[in-house]
C-alpha cells in the first residue's frame, strides 16, 4: 500500500514539475513576444550644399534590429520661416531598408526637412537642416511652427484640407522631442472663429500613435478659424503654436 502510494505521490510531483516548466517556458515567450520594437530612421543629408546643387536626402530605416522594406517615407523641404510653401518629395523604396529623393536648392538660405515615416502602424519623423550658399538670416518669432522656448521640441500640425461646415473634422499633430516622438503629453487645441475669441471652444486629443495626438471637431460656421495648439507634461513643458483653418 505504501509502495503504490509512493508511486502515486511522485508522478504528482512530476506532473507539477513539467506545469510549472511549461509555465515558465510560456512566460519566457510571452515576454519575447511583447518586445517594444522600436521604428528609427538615420536621416542623411549634408549640412551645406552650393545653391543650384541637386542632393541626394536618405533615410535608413529599422524596425527593433531589422531593416523595414515596406515603409513609406516622405521629405518635407521647406526654408526656414516659410513652411506653408513647403515641398512634399515621395522617396524611392530600393527594398532594402533605403529610401531616397533628389531636390534642388535655387537661392541662398537655410533650409529643414522632415522625413516623415511610416512604418508597422508608427510615426517618426527626424528633422534636418541644410545651409544652402551664403545662408540667410531670420526671425524665428514670427510664428510659423519655430521659435519654441524648449530645445528640441517640434510640432507638426496635418493642417486639414477642404473643411466644411457642420462636418467633424480630424485635427492630428505630431510631437518630438529631439527627434523622438513625444509621448504623454496634455495636447488640447484652442479654437475660435476670426475676430470672436469670446466664442473660444477647447478640444482635449487623445494619443493614437507615440506622439501623435488626434481631436475632432465640427465647425459650426463657415469663414476663418484660428487654432492653438497647446502643449504640456509632467515636467514644465509648455509650448503653443497658432494656425488658421478655412471653413467653406
Amino acid at each position: 500500500m505504501r509502495k503504490k502510494l509512493f508511486v502515486v505521490l511522485t508522478a504528482l510531483v512530476l506532473t507539477l514539475l513539467v506545469a510549472c516548466g511549461g509555465n515558465g517556458q510560456n512566460s519566457d515567450e510571452s515576454s519575447s513576444n511583447d518586445e517594444v520594437l522600436m521604428l528609427e530612421v538615420n536621416f542623411i543629408v549634408p549640412e551645406t550644399v552650393d545653391v543650384g546643387e541637386t542632393v541626394e536626402l536618405k533615410a535608413e530605416v529599422t524596425y527593433g534590429d531589422d531593416m523595414e522594406t515596406d515603409a513609406e517615407v516622405n521629405f518635407e523641404v521647406w526654408e526656414t520661416g516659410d513652411q506653408e510653401n513647403s515641398d512634399m518629395l515621395e522617396a524611392e523604396n530600393h527594398g532594402d531598408g533605403t529610401y531616397t529623393a533628389e531636390y534642388t536648392f535655387e537661392h541662398d538660405g537655410i533650409f529643414e526637412m522632415y522625413a516623415h515615416t511610416d512604418a508597422q502602424n508608427l510615426h517618426t519623423m527626424p528633422k534636418k537642416e541644410i545651409t544652402v550658399g551664403e545662408g540667410g538670416e531670420y526671425d524665428t518669432e514670427a510664428g510659423d511652427g519655430h521659435g519654441f522656448h524648449t530645445e528640441g521640441f517640434d510640432m507638426l500640425f496635418m493642417e486639414p484640407e477642404d473643411v466644411r461646415v457642420g462636418e467633424e473634422t480630424e485635427l492630428m499633430v505630431h510631437l518630438m522631442m529631439h527627434d523622438d516622438a513625444l509621448e504623454n503629453a496634455n495636447v488640447r487645441y484652442e479654437i475660435w472663429p476670426d475676430g470672436d475669441e469670446d466664442s473660444t471652444a477647447w478640444v482635449d486629443t487623445e494619443e493614437g500613435n507615440a506622439g501623435e495626438y488626434t481631436a475632432h471637431h465640427a465647425f459650426e460656421e463657415a469663414g476663418t478659424y484660428h487654432i492653438q495648439i497647446h502643449v504640456e507634461d509632467d515636467e514644465d513643458l509648455h509650448e503653443h503654436m497658432t494656425y488658421e483653418v478655412d471653413v467653406h
